[in-house]
């Protein structure tokens, strides 16, 4: 039987997923042993892709736990959306790429047992990249098409 924390977890996932679709994106949630990555995105032609970590709290609070590879596991193409569940079935999303999150992730160690957590805070929410603007337009069309082909003497200038 699923526990309640994994139950929260497959829902933050899920609502993710549906959202990204909402938005035109093609979402296809990953195998649970995936490192890292809970869904792989890509915009309608295929020319981008991401690899998306779902991190969902059961109901409001201003921090999610990370896991310690949230200081080490970054690309440009590896982002993050924090999730606050709400009554109702509404929820909060914080949309941060994976460099900024590794950059403010905080460790805290507990005195008594020795023992570890690393955690991300909404007051660390990025400014300038935030949002699902991270992911760009999933209908963007391509900027160079085969109708369009360009000869070497053209690129070299």
């Amino acid at each position: 039987m699923a526990s309640k924390g994994q139950l929260t977890g497959m829902q933050g996932v899920f609502l993710v997923a549906a959202e990204l679709s909402r938005r035109g994106f093609i979402v296809s949630p990953t195998s649970r042993s995936a490192r890292g990555a809970d869904l792989l995105v890509t915009d309608q032609d295929c020319r981008k892709a991401w690899s998306v970590q779902v991190k969902t709290n059961g109901k409001p609070v201003n921090f999610w736990l990370v896991g310690e590879k949230a200081l080490t596991l970054k690309s440009e193409s590896h982002v993050y959306v924090f999730v606050n569940l709400k009554k109702h079935g509404d929820a909060d999303y914080i949309v941060a790429k994976s460099e900024h999150v590794a950059s403010h992730t905080q460790t805290f160690v507990a005195k008594k047992t020795g023992s570890s957590w690393w955690s991300f805070y909404e007051k660390d929410r990025p400014s300038q990249e935030a949002g699902w603007d991270i992911f760009g337009d999933p209908f963007a069309s391509p900027e160079m098409s085969l109708d369009n082909e360009v000869t070497a003497d053209e690129i070299a200038g």
